[in-house]
């Protein structure tokens, strides 16, 4: 194991927001940390033994490599971001099959996006319906590719992941120049949910899953309560100090999509996503409220 006594954690694609968020916190609670990445100096997706050599007998690896979702749709975006999540998880889940002593538990990312659009009731891991589309599709292979490895001395875990916020939070500062200039409020009708949790929630779970050696398969990892993008927005503007807000008509979205290359689906899918599985096993939220969060966030 990497330092003497050390406990190990592996974060592959461990170099964006969440990674970063991680590596921090993992290296304060006095964890050796390794990282995989595209990026030097960490070790490289092509180094197959560096990889074997950083699982070998770590407490967990994390997976949260992939392309990010925000860009435009084109045939080579799509492409990217398909085959940069199964690439990455098939490499590991052929490293893990090579060590040793495999890492105790997988964790795998996947997205709160694999359910439909809902705005009539809420999705569970359990009765939860698969959605139709390029995202969905994403989430299904993804989500395939990293069951169909079997595992005999390794849990697997896929986490059904919301739109996560902290301080750092790439995807907080679209929200915030939308308010700043005037612009926040209601994107298209405002009754889609919005689904998220707050990063400090996502590092909990991990280690309370992490923990719960008994625990494997699928969980939403999103806050208890989602809200209205409607509720979102006035939430946001009020700790902004902004009154009013335009709101964003869908034909205004998809015009500003297209000039900041990315797709309207980000902010106009309804994701009404409840943390059944985790609140049952015991889980206690930090974070239960978008007013908790933001809060946190923005003060």
């Amino acid at each position: 194991m990497g330092g003497f006594g050390l406990k190990k954690v592996v974060l592959a694609g461990g170099t964006g927001f969440i990674g970063k968020y991680f590596e921090t916190k993992y290296s304060e609670l006095g964890y050796d940390v390794k990282i995989i990445s595209r990026k030097s100096p960490y070790i490289s997706w092509d180094d197959q033994a560096g990889v074997i050599d950083a699982l070998e007998g770590a407490e967990l690896v994390v997976n949260l490599a992939g392309k990010t979702v925000n860009c435009r749709y084109n045939e080579k975006n799509k492409r990217e971001i398909m085959n940069s999540r199964l690439t990455t998880t098939k490499i590991l889940g052929e490293a893990i099959l090579a060590c040793e002593n495999p890492p105790e538990v997988w964790m795998n990312s996947s997205t709160a996006t694999i359910y439909r659009h809902a705005e009539d009731r809420p999705m569970t891991e359990e009765d939860g319906e698969i959605g139709s589309g390029f995202s969905v599709d994403v989430a299904t292979s993804w989500e395939k590719a990293f069951f169909d490895f079997q595992l005999p001395k390794t849990r697997q875990v896929a986490l059904r992941t919301a739109i996560v916020l902290g301080k750092e939070g790439g995807v907080m500062m679209p929200y915030y120049n939308l308010v700043k200039f005037g612009l926040g409020g209601n994107q298209g009708k405002g009754t889609q949910k919005f689904s998220w949790i707050h990063i400090e929630d996502v590092f909990q779970i991990v280690r309370f899953l992490t923990e719960r050696k008994e625990l494997s398969g699928v969980f939403n990892c999103s806050a208890p309560e989602p809200v209205s993008n409607e509720k979102f927005m006035t939430e946001l503007r009020i700790m902004l100090n902004r009154p009013f807000g335009f709101p964003s008509p869908t034909w205004l979205l998809e015009i500003g999509a297209i000039l900041i290359r990315t797709e309207t689906e980000l902010v106009l899918k309804s994701r009404w996503v409840i943390p059944k599985r985790l609140e049952q096993e015991g889980y206690q939220f930090t974070y239960r409220t978008i007013h908790e969060t933001l809060q946190d966030i923005i003060a």
